[in-house]
């Protein structure tokens, strides 16, 4: 996947998890899915994504950061959902400067707290969005121990491995994320049951048993080779590596 269009569409399979459970991005699941079912990179799916305000920062960040023009281009997009070396070409300052515009105002005390990884290895992967800066704007307080664990690991983008495929539902073996007290941690892999269509449209095409590909909340997005496998591997367990190394990991304030 090269180029413009392919970005549009990368970030729209990502983007539309979380867009059909209202949680972020403007009111048009619906026609997000059939443009990415379709592959319609068009002007019109660039204006839908512009308005996922949690993300796309972090995408004008990163193209800042790495001197390209446009926040969709497909090495931005990748470097974002998945991880890839643009990520490391952000510097601190202005990855500081960034999360300072974003979430000072909401965080309020807790600020030094969301800031402090920035120095220690944070990057603006989306696994440190989840991990070390959602717990801290307040949205995850209520309820249970296990739903926000839950939504911590169905907001991230987790690697699984396909098992068998039955229609649109497609089972996949997987590492669900665990709590210690004190640690985010993988757990060991376990099985679980996905979408990848629903009435014929889907975000992922051609999958096959055996296949490894990406997730989010209960989607798969697309298909991943050997090479974005090990990156999305390597940039989530280095962000929670970061995160957990804290005097206050971000988790804690809402699983302990």
């Amino acid at each position: 996947m090269e180029g413009l269009a392919g970005g549009a569409l990368r970030f729209a399979r990502y983007a539309y998890p979380p867009n059909e459970l209202g949680y972020c991005g403007p009111d048009a699941s619906a026609e997000l899915l059939e443009r990415v079912a379709a592959g319609a990179a068009d002007g019109d799916l660039r204006r839908l994504l512009r308005g996922f305000g949690g993300a796309w920062p972090y995408l004008e960040l990163i193209a800042a950061a790495n001197g390209i023009g446009d926040p969709l281009d497909d090495r931005v997009v990748e470097a974002y959902w998945l991880g890839n070396e643009l990520l490391d070409r952000v510097s601190p300052r202005l990855m500081g400067a960034s999360l300072e515009r974003r979430f000072r105002g909401r965080a309020g005390r807790m600020w030094s707290e969301l800031a402090a990884p920035v120095t220690e290895g944070a990057v603006p992967h989306h696994s440190f969005h989840v991990f070390g800066v959602y717990p801290w704007l307040g949205l995850l307080r209520e309820g249970r121990l296990d739903e926000p664990l839950r939504v911590l690991d169905r907001c991230r983008i987790r690697w699984g491995q396909v098992c068998s495929i039955a229609g649109g539902e497609v089972v996949v073996r997987s590492r669900p994320l665990t709590w210690d007290g004190r640690r985010l941690m993988l757990g060991e892999p376990v099985e679980e049951r996905v979408l990848a269509s629903v009435d014929g449209r889907g975000l992922a095409r051609g999958l096959r048993c055996g296949a490894w590909c990406a997730l989010h909340w209960d989607w798969i997005c697309e298909e991943l080779d050997r090479r974005s496998l090990v990156r999305l591997q390597r940039y989530t367990l280095r962000q929670l590596g970061v995160v957990n190394g804290m005097r206050t990991p971000a988790p804690a304030s809402v699983l302990s």
